[in-house]
Formats: structure tokens, sequence, C-alpha cells
């Protein structure tokens, strides 16, 4: 295995511990999951009971207040996409919707980074294809084991706006996303300037 595919590996895998990890202490710290159960491990990755709680799967705690005008740990569960987009798509149509996306956004990032040189015009490539196919797993493994992600960040201005809850898979997308354009913007610019030169 080249030295590409295993910084891939490396980003992609430290991506999903880490958002695993902060999902599965967000179980235990804002919400009552674990409460009586045999096995943590069994309710991380099993079934989740139906809802019940005000809509949730399993019923929060007080949130963690960082600041009280901007910041708090919350947790939420969103069935939906980004910003709880189509979340209200029923289940049946949702579900297989989510497969196909994330099956895909994988296969589109592999072949892009497949297509990579290893030329230094493309560094914002080689940390932000990583970033968004670690985030997209992250949050696909969500999907598969409990049907909905699990979200804890919330921001919020004076409790008068709010951004919507997200996680560690959500920010490493964004940034991934961010590098990736600014990775397309540097090679137009690139290509641009060579003619020039000439």
């Amino acid at each position: 295995m080249s030295n590409k595919w295993v910084f891939l590996a490396v980003v992609a895998v430290t991506v999903i511990v880490v958002d695993q990890w902060t999902k599965f202490v967000t179980l235990e710290r804002l919400s009552t999951a674990y409460e009586g159960a045999s096995s943590r491990i069994g309710v991380f990755v099993g079934n989740a009971p139906e809802r019940g709680y005000d809509g949730y799967h399993y019923r929060p705690k007080e949130p963690i207040v960082v600041s009280d005008s901007f910041f708090r740990f919350r947790y939420a569960e969103n069935p939906g996409a980004a910003f709880g987009l189509f979340r209200n798509v029923p289940d049946h149509l949702r579900g297989p919707l989510f497969h196909l996306v994330s099956l895909g956004a994988v296969v589109l990032i592999l072949y892009y980074w497949r297509q990579l040189t290893g030329a230094k015009v493309e560094r914002w490539a080689k940390w932000g294809l990583p970033l968004v196919f670690g985030g997209a797993i992250g949050n696909y493994l969500d999907r598969l084991a409990r049907g909905f992600v699990i979200d804890f960040l919330e921001a919020h201005w004076f409790e008068k706006a709010y951004w919507p809850a997200f996680n560690v898979a959500d920010s490493a997308i964004v940034v991934g996303v961010g590098l990736l354009l600014v990775d397309s913007f540097v090679r137009k610019e690139t290509k641009v300037a060579k003619p020039a030169a000439a």
C-alpha cells in the first residue's frame, strides 16, 4: 500500500474513532440510554427503542452549558441529512436514500483520491478528501446501527438564533469541504497561470 493510501486510512480512521467515541460518551453523559443496560456497547451499536421522549429514542438529560450565550453540549437525534434536511421523509424512503448517497459519496471520494498525483498544489485535497471520507463513514455507521445520527454540539446566539446541532463527523465534513473549495480555486489559478508564464 502506498503512502498516499496509508495517509487516507490514518486520517479517516482517526476521524471515525473520535466521532464514535464522542457519541458513545454523549449517550452516557447527555441521555439515559445506558441506564439499566447490561452492556453499553450493546446499546450503542444496537437498535434504538421506539421514539417516546418528545420524539427522541433516548431521554435527554440536562445540557452541559459551556457559555450561556453561545455554546452547550446537548443530546440531539438527527434522522435526516446535514442540518436536518429530509428528516420528515418517510423511513422506508429515507433509509435507502441515505444508503445510496453515503455509498455514492464513498465511491466518489475514493475515485478522486486515486487521481491525486502527490503534487504540492494538491495539499488542500490531500487533507480535505480524508476528512470528508471519515466524516461520511462516521455518520453512516450511526445510520446503520440505529437509523439516526447522534448530535451533541449546539451553538446559539443568546437563545435567539441557533445553529443546528452537529457532531465531530459533521465538523470533519465541513472542514473537508472547505479545504476542497480552496483546492478548486488554487488548482484553477495554477492552470491559468501556467499558459501566462509560457
